[in-house]
């Protein structure tokens, strides 16, 4: 976990906790490659060693549990089906080296390719036929028009308008090896954990416009949302191990101190102006989304290296 990834975290965490509300602490998991034994432990130790805390969660459970993603399965499959029962969703035979090849697949937001919209309007007849060689993917059908078009109020960005159909397309809910995509899984669990709050980076917020044509489908209260700035190094790109920034748990192995860590953090939400050592819970009074700075955070090398042990 990279001092950006932290970043985030104190920031969800300070909103909760100042506006009297719960953590939901869940581990999204669904991304196979990505998942190596011993990760969800110790990004959970080290966000604990930064002093935050949540009230719901895979080591502490709750009301909502499971809390792992790949531990959620029927929910997704239950969703997908009253999508299919609406005929809201399509199955889709496509590869990406396919869609990619499209000539009239331009790129939208972020370098996405953009759908063209091969499998939207096959007969039956045709499915059937390729679904003898070919699992399929489900996507689900983005209105046209106007009514693709998303309007997003975002608690940092304000009012941020997408138009789905033209940047993106029929999105994909479920793979085709049957694990759900991250957005249709989102979507379930923030409804079925009653998350009224969603703090996350802003380069999700495209994502959101999707998410919300979701919840209306599915006819489920959205959360509110709020999408802060990444961190990004001195050249202005997003954080890497490029930029030479040691991740938490190399700064905690190291010995630096937690607290001159949250303070840093706190430098690079605009939440100090100098460098401080802090508990998050000092942070805790005052805080609001309204003072975090609207600007993507630079993180420069000569304020990690200040980042000494504990003392």
């Amino acid at each position: 976990m990279h001092l950006g990834n932290a970043r985030t975290a104190l920031l969800a965490w300070l909103s909760a906790r100042a506006g009297g509300g719960a953590l939901v602490m869940r581990v999204e998991d669904l991304d196979g490659p990505r998942v190596r034994p011993g990760l969800e432990r110790r990004i959970l130790e080290e966000l604990a060693w930064l002093g935050l805390d949540w009230d719901e969660g895979p080591d502490v459970g709750g009301p909502c549990a499971p809390y792992r993603q790949s531990e959620r399965a029927r929910l997704y499959a239950a969703a997908l089906d009253a999508l299919r029962a609406a005929d809201l969703v399509y199955p889709c035979f496509c590869s990406r080296k396919e869609i990619a090849a499209a000539s009239q697949a331009p790129h939208g937001p972020g370098d996405e390719v953009r759908y063209p919209g091969t499998c939207r309007r096959l007969s039956p007849a045709e499915r059937a036929r390729r679904g003898e060689s070919r699992l399929p993917a489900w996507r689900f059908r983005v209105p046209e028009g106007r009514a693709g078009q998303v309007e997003v109020e975002d608690r940092v960005h304000g009012r941020v308008r997408f138009d789905v159909a033209a940047d993106v397309g029929d999105f994909v809910v479920m793979r085709a090896d049957g694990v759900a995509a991250y957005q249709l899984a989102v979507v379930v669990d923030d409804a079925a954990m009653r998350v009224s709050e969603v703090v996350r980076g802003d380069d999700l917020l495209p994502s959101t416009a999707r998410q919300l044509l979701l919840y209306r489908a599915l006819d489920l209260a959205a959360p509110r949302f709020a999408h802060v700035p990444l961190v990004v190094g001195e050249d202005g790109e997003r954080l890497a191990k490029r930029h030479g920034a040691l991740s938490v748990g190399e700064l905690r192995e190291r010995g630096a101190d937690p607290r001159a860590v949250v303070g840093l953090l706190a430098q690079l939400c605009g939440l100090a102006a100098k460098r401080v050592r802090a508990d998050p819970g000092e942070l805790v009074e005052g805080f609001s989304l309204a003072r975090v700075a609207r600007a993507p955070a630079v993180l420069r090398g000569e304020q990690v290296a200040a980042l000494g042990p504990a003392r």
